[in-house]
């Protein structure tokens, strides 16, 4: 296939960006589908991750207050968002062919970028709810049957993402807590009444700088407090079954600059084809 010509299903971008049934070993597979997550370990090189780190600083230095307002601001964090469209060096981890198949091992169909946000919990903030990152009105439209613990096994999973490490993730300054296994349940609020609280079988992902964790968004998770105040720098290139809508409408943001500079590949995987 040519380089130029358009993509048109996820298959021929997996052949442009070099994902096949290899691409993920057995292990890798296994660690997805019964604790909703997996951790690719230096899989950001040293000099990708400098640059990473010094770009999401000074974008932070730049947009101030108003750090992550195309999709979601929250106190006591530092928030990008629309990172795709601000600067080449974030092109390679949306469409990284590790963290792709690994996404549609768990998505299992067609699927798009939803967005792509930063997030840096300051000293004495982070802590979250343990959810998942489904909208609630999916259970209350009948999409999910609420009847029981445990989700209908015919129900299909509809969103992922993945956290790449810019920063050390540590257990005192933030590191995300995860509740392996809970991917095949339903979601927290209909299962458990105090979701701020730490959870008995809950686990929390750390990891050198460098680190990327794929994980299952119906897993439930969420943000710990940054204890240390020590930084915790992490980029969450989101998707979503390519049925539903995104997070952040990429047609509606991707510049022609952006367009102009990512490949075929990249810009079926955003659902911008045709912007311009």
């Amino acid at each position: 296939m040519n380089i130029k010509e358009k993509v048109s299903s996820i298959k021929e971008a997996f052949t442009l960006l070099g994902v096949d049934e290899s691409t993920l070993s057995a292990q890798e597979k296994k660690d997805l589908d019964e604790k909703g997550y997996v951790v690719f370990e230096n899989l950001i090189n040293e000099k990708w991750l400098k640059e990473l780190k010094e770009k999401y600083e000074e974008l932070v230095a730049i947009e101030g207050n108003k750090g992550g307002t195309e999709v979601h601001q929250e106190v006591g964090t530092k928030r990008l968002s629309n990172l795709m469209n601000k600067g080449e060096v974030f092109d390679g981890c949306y469409t990284h062919p590790k963290v792709l198949a690994a996404i549609h091992h768990i998505l299992k169909r067609d699927f798009k970028v939803s967005a792509m946000n930063g997030r840096d919990s300051v000293k004495g903030h982070g802590l979250q709810a343990l959810h998942e990152d489904w909208n609630d009105s999916f259970f209350e439209e009948g999409v999910v049957e609420q009847d029981g613990d445990y989700r209908n096994p015919n129900d299909p999973f509809n969103v992922a993402i993945s956290l790449w490490m810019l920063d050390e993730f540590k257990e005192d300054n933030g590191a995300t807590r995860v509740v392996p296994g809970t991917h095949l349940k339903k979601a927290p609020q209909f299962c458990i009444d105090d979701r701020m609280a730490d959870h008995p079988e809950q686990v929390l992902v750390t990891g050198k700088a460098g680190t990327v964790v794929v994980m299952n968004s119906h897993l439930w998770h969420g943000g710990t407090n940054n204890i240390s105040g020590e930084p915790r720098k992490v980029l969450h290139p989101y998707y979503v079954a390519r049925e539903f809508k995104q997070q952040q409408d990429q047609r509606k943001h991707i510049t022609k600059e952006t367009y102009d500079r990512i490949s075929p590949a990249a810009r079926y995987i955003l659902d911008v084809e045709g912007a311009f």
